[in-house]
């Protein structure tokens, strides 16, 4: 094949977004430092929905890992069932020494095609807005009839930023259905004013040279690509779209995989507290 036959470059020649790799203990450090906005609340919740084997758990385990320095399974985690491994609401508590962090996050059953199949996107909302319960179980079939709701709520009851896991080598063969579902979602959560951002996952499963390369995740044209996709299908902005890839085989912590993740942690929390800090300035007036 001669030179002018070849095909076009995957890569941009520059990355387009700029990636801190060599300060991985600086992107900690803040994290573990982290004060929020109201000194009244213990902590700020992130809810986790998308497709089922998005890798909703696995990222919770990925920043467990980063925090204690070890792979660690916290939330269980399951690649081969096909059907949802999350059957029970559960706070998940990233410890930072003998302490816990000042965020938590809340992993819900998956989404399925089907009106009686994966989580009912009613919970999902009543999780948004802190009426679930501590151990709920999903019910599919029966979750509209279900009475095991708070009647009133606390600050730390309340979701501060819904974050949508999806995974980049699966986006282009999502159902519609999954779609629908995820913007009637969106569409509750814009209405109680509940940022949002997305964590697409499986970045390595999607385009070889960053399955060879990690740092090449912002040159790749592939992964900006399915970026877009994501944006145009749920509706959530570029700048709220994270690219990650997280622990599944390894059985040692990794420095590019650990910076992506904080970046993209980094940047919800503080979109989290910034809507904390709203709400304490408008319990102020």
């Amino acid at each position: 094949m001669g030179a002018s036959e070849s095909t076009p470059s995957q890569e941009f020649d520059k990355p387009w977004r700029e990636t801190p790799w060599d300060k991985k203990e600086h992107l900690e450090t803040n994290l573990r430092e982290l004060k929020l906005s109201d000194s009244n609340v213990k902590y700020i919740r992130i809810l986790l929905a998308g497709e089922v084997g998005a890798g909703k758990s696995s990222f919770i385990n990925s920043v467990n890992n980063i925090f204690q320095k070890r792979i660690t399974t916290e939330a269980l985690a399951d690649s081969v069932s096909g059907t949802s491994f999350t059957r029970t609401y559960r706070t998940y508590y990233i410890r930072n020494g003998q302490s816990v962090l000042p965020f938590v996050f809340n992993d819900i059953m998956g989404l399925e095609c089907g009106e009686s199949q994966g989580a009912d996107p009613e919970d999902i909302v009543k999780s948004l807005e802190g009426l679930l319960k501590e151990g709920y179980k999903f019910n599919p079939t029966d979750s509209a009839k279900n009475d095991s709701f708070r009647s009133e709520t606390s600050p730390e009851d309340l979701t501060y930023c819904l974050v949508y896991v999806i995974a980049a080598d699966k986006i282009s063969m999502m159902n519609d259905e999954i779609f629908k579902k995820i913007r009637y979602i969106r569409q509750k959560a814009s209405s109680l004013e509940i940022p949002q951002a997305v964590i697409m996952t499986r970045v390595d499963e999607a385009c070889p040279c960053v399955q060879k390369n990690l740092r090449k995740i912002y040159t790749s044209k592939k992964i900006k690509e399915k970026m877009q996709q994501c944006s145009n299908s749920v509706g959530v902005p570029m700048s709220h779209i994270f690219p990650v890839k997280n622990y599944h085989e390894e059985i040692d912590t990794q420095n590019d995989m650990d910076v992506l993740i904080l970046r993209a942690l980094a940047q919800i929390v503080h979109i989290a507290d910034d809507l904390l800090n709203r709400k304490k300035s408008d319990s102020e007036k």
